[in-house]
């Protein structure tokens, strides 16, 4: 597949450039500073843009058979980023007639797992309070996704880890695995590159933890 990966040099996102050109996919990384990807290959075109023109981004969007994203804030201070940049990207393969799109949000900004024990609901309703301001970014992104025309998915892991790529997380279609506290980083980057040719998880939040 010929793959756009929008946010490549955080930890999800250059993840999924470096599975991706392991299994043989084309891949253009879009960054704002190059210096600050670390993966290297034939099948790899750097491009480099800040997201602020839409104009530059259909270049970076044209042709390509899947988008995905690892756009979001590192922190409080950058809340709105995510629906910002997530804007951008939407109305570039609008305008290209790129259609699948694949991005990260959160866990929290789902529904809760069936069966949530007292201990993990009080968990999440603290992390909430704390990330309000990211969470309802990543909510406001997710609305612009729906509106949009895109066969777009969402996936919402909770707190993240540096591992290698285990395989053995679990994912729920509309909801969130039961008890799923963790999931590494890489292991989200394999989950999303295994959802983009399922049509059962399109216009649909995926949660996915161990």
């Amino acid at each position: 597949m010929k793959l756009t990966v929008f946010g490549a040099t955080g930890g999800i996102g250059r993840e999924i450039v470096r599975q991706a050109l392991d299994a043989g996919h084309e891949v253009t990384a879009v960054v704002r500073d190059p210096a600050r990807l670390a993966v290297t290959g034939d099948r790899l075109e750097v491009f480099r843009d800040d997201l602020t023109d839409p104009e530059v981004v259909r270049r970076a969007v044209a042709g390509r058979d899947v988008v995905l994203s690892g756009l979001g804030a590192r922190s409080r201070k950058e809340a709105g980023v995510a629906t910002r940049l997530t804007r951008t990207v939407l109305g570039a393969m609008e305008a290209e007639g790129v259609r699948r799109l694949l991005v990260v949000s959160a866990g929290p900004v789902g529904p809760p797992p069936e069966g949530e024990g007292a201990l993990d609901r009080t968990a999440r309703g603290i992390v909430s309070a704390l990330l309000k301001d990211v969470y309802a970014d990543l909510s406001a992104m997710e609305a612009e996704l729906a509106r949009s025309t895109t066969d777009w998915t969402v996936v919402r892991p909770p707190r993240l880890q540096n591992k290698p790529v285990t395989g053995v997380y679990r994912t729920v279609v509309g909801g969130f695995p039961a008890k799923g506290r963790f999931v590494g980083r890489a292991d989200v980057a394999h989950a999303m590159l295994g959802m983009a040719g399922d049509p059962g998880t399109v216009k649909q939040g995926v949660g996915v933890a161990y």
